[in-house]
């Protein structure tokens, strides 16, 4: 019995040494020094508040972490994009006068869906308000544009189901989020989101 526990564990000790592996760092699956100058539309949101704002910055982050200095030009809302350049609609003519006003030749733009609030059963109540968790549903799909065929070049999309804090009911039936603060609320569930969708542009390490 001694000695069966004994090659146990010299076997056990073996396959950890050959899973230790040499590590080896794969380079980004997009080089954005390819695409520079690249300009970012703010992602549209179907919730009020600074979701929108938040996961833009945050995705911008993400996709130069591993890039070195990119030039990257904030060109505001979908709105404010349009107006600069006196288009109605965001389409091929569009991205082209966007991409000569700015003097970028590539261009991200997204959507962040969340879906409305699921109430969980666990209810606290305190002072009069009921507070609670929730789950949301939430998708982020981005896409890179070139400026010069208006052509989509690159695009990801990712889904994710997450816990929130920050809910509120009112009087028993009226319920809000903290939108205004998005880090307390939707945290979690955008890191998730913008991790999966920016993986093309960051490092990756593989055990040989």
């Amino acid at each position: 019995m001694k000695r069966t526990i004994i090659v146990c564990i010299l076997l056990a000790l073996t396959a950890g040494i050959l899973a230790c592996g040499k590590r080896v760092m794969i380079p980004p699956r997009v080089d954005l020094k390819d695409h520079e100058v690249i300009g970012i539309i703010e992602f549209k949101c179907t919730h009020e508040g600074q979701l929108g704002p938040l996961a833009t910055r945050d995705f911008t982050e993400s996709i130069r972490r591993d890039q070195g200095m990119i030039r990257i030009v904030d060109l505001g809302t979908e709105k404010e994009a349009l107006k600069a350049v006196n288009m109605k609609k965001l389409d091929r003519d569009a991205y082209q006068a966007i991409g000569d006003k700015y003097e970028v030749n590539t261009i991200f733009a997204g959507e962040l869906k969340i879906s409305d609030i699921r109430p969980k059963i666990d209810i606290g109540l305190a002072f009069g308000i009921l507070s609670f968790r929730a789950e949301v549903d939430a998708s982020l799909a981005v896409r890179m544009i070139e400026i010069s065929s208006g052509a989509s070049v690159w695009n990801s999309t990712a889904s994710a189901t997450r816990e929130i804090g920050g809910v509120t009911i009112f009087g028993g039936k009226n319920f809000a989020f903290n939108a205004e603060d998005p880090d307390e609320s939707y945290g979690e569930l955008l890191n998730v989101l913008i991790d999966r969708t920016s993986r093309d542009f960051q490092v990756t390490w593989e055990r040989r």
